[in-house]
Parts: structure tokens; C-alpha cells; sequence
């Protein structure tokens, strides 16, 4: 199997400090979680903001002053923006930060039910994204929370509007999406036609710890984080993401699974 790339996403947009009073907020505050991850095993950033009081922002300039504080501290993190942002945030805004660069960013493939919420993402502002993503040489990660999204990629590989190797996270246990059912990663698995793909799964919640062991034997990749997971265990809550990050690296490591650098990373992916 190839190394196993582990993505850390320190912050999201939804967790609250009331909920994990340990959530990095500020620029020093997400670089230091950034660097912690990185040492505990983590290849890939994937980077929400937010404003000092904690609100969930897409300007420009908090994504760049972030950013520089990462770099000074892990300068070969590959580092995934959201172009997700917060639920009900504009087009226009969530595509601001891919003026910087970076690396990667996350692509989403569909509109949905999140929770209580609405995650809209019409066709055409999907293709416009992964052309500006395109334009730019920043590395799309498509993010599917249920099959038909999976197809829509297909689809726009087919077009050109994406280039292989493409490189899907499955996003599973969002209330509107598929359930962690392992069963459901398999399925989604089944479908990738050829080689010619990456893929990793980010389990929500409960889901995170059980999808993450069975991506591992699976041959997949792993993201952890407070994005998605609050929790060590059931009802004990996370000290850092970088906890999360090293049980994900020890477990590699009693399955035999060699965990990616950043430079190992980056030959996966195709990332300069």
C-alpha cells in the first residue's frame, strides 16, 4: 500500500469553544495546532478561519496571515483550503482565498442537507471553482457525501474540467449525507474505476475513529480533526488535534501502514 496521508482539520467552521474549549481560533493559535499535528504525523492541513471572537470568516487576509504563521512553523505542510466555508456563505466569498495559492483546496460536489441546514452548491459555481482551482495549479480535493456526487466528478473528468489523479474525500456520518456505515465506504470505493485516484474518508463524530481504521486496511487515506470530531473517546473530549493525529499515526504503525511525510504527500498527490 502506499503511505498513509493523514489530514488534520484543526478548526471547521461549525465547532464552537463551548463545545471543545481547546479549538484553535487564532492565527498563533491554528499555526501552533498546525505544527503539533505535523510532528504527531499529519501531511496536509485543511484550513477554515475564523474572525478573534470566533465567527467563521473567508477573508482573504485572515486566510493569508494564518497561513504565513503555518508556514514560518511547517514549511513543507501541504496546506487544503475550504472553499466550503461556513453554511450559507456566497460563492463569491468562499472563493476569495484561492487567490493565495495554496496548495490544495477543497472542492464540494453537490448541494445537500447539512443538519438543519441547506449546503448549496449549484452546478455551474462547482465548475467554476474547479476552473479557477485549475487556472491557478491548485489540487482540487472532492469532497462526496453521498454516490451521486462521485459521479458528478466522473463527469467533469470527462469534460477536462478536472485532470486525473483526482483525489476524493469521503465525508461520512453529516446528517443529510450517507451514515458512517462501513458498508458505505466500501460501496463508494467500488465505484473508483481505474488507479488513477486517490481517496481518503473523514468520518464525522463517532464515525471518525472506525471509517479511520478501515480506510487504513482499505488502502485509503485519513482525515481527523476538531472539524469533524470533538471527542478521544465516547463522552471524553480531545486535548488537541494532534491526539487525534498520533493514535491515527499509532495505529498505522501496529498495521504495518508506513505514514506519509509531507514530502511523501506531495509525490502522491502529484504536488510540487
Amino acid at each position: 500500500m502506499n503511505p498513509l496521508i493523514i489530514t488534520c482539520a484543526i478548526t471547521g467552521a461549525e465547532t464552537t469553544r463551548e463545545k471543545q474549549p481547546n479549538l484553535p481560533i487564532t492565527p498563533m493559535e491554528q499555526a501552533v495546532a498546525a505544527e503539533e499535528a505535523v510532528k504527531a504525523g499529519a501531511s496536509i492541513i485543511h484550513l477554515h478561519v475564523r474572525e478573534d471572537d470566533g465567527r467563521p470568516t473567508q477573508r482573504v487576509e485572515r486566510f493569508q496571515e494564518v497561513i504565513q504563521e503555518i508556514r514560518a512553523r511547517c514549511p513543507r505542510v501541504m496546506i487544503q483550503i475550504s472553499t466550503g466555508g461556513a453554511v450559507g456563505e456566497s460563492i463569491e466569498n468562499r472563493a476569495k482565498p484561492l487567490s493565495l495559492r495554496p496548495e490544495m483546496a477543497s472542492l464540494n460536489l453537490g448541494t445537500m442537507n447539512f443538519g438543519e441546514d441547506v449546503f448549496y452548491n449549484h452546478p455551474k459555481d462547482i465548475v467554476g471553482l474547479a476552473s479557477r482551482m485549475r487556472q491557478l495549479g491548485i489540487t482540487p480535493e472532492l469532497e462526496v457525501y453521498e454516490a451521486g456526487m462521485l459521479e458528478t466528478a466522473f463527469r467533469m473528468a470527462k469534460q477536462g474540467i478536472l485532470r486525473e489523479p483526482l483525489h476524493f474525500q469521503f465525508v461520512l456520518g453529516v446528517p443529510g449525507g450517507m451514515s458512517g456505515d462501513p458498508r458505505n465506504l466500501v460501496h463508494l470505493v467500488s465505484l473508483l474505476p481505474t488507479n488513477q485516484f486517490h481517496w481518503g474518508v473523514a468520518g464525522v463524530g463517532r464515525f471518525q475513529l472506525p471509517l479511520a481504521v478501515q480506510a487504513m486496511v482499505m488502502g485509503g487515506h485519513v482525515r481527523v480533526g476538531f472539524e469533524d470530531n470533538i471527542f478521544y473517546h465516547k463522552g471524553e473530549l480531545a486535548q488537541s488535534n494532534a491526539q487525534l493525529v498520533a493514535r491515527i499515526s499509532r495505529l498505522a504503525h501496529e498495521l504495518g501502514r508506513e505514514v506519509a511525510t509531507p514530502e511523501q504527500a506531495r509525490e502522491l498527490l502529484k504536488i510540487s
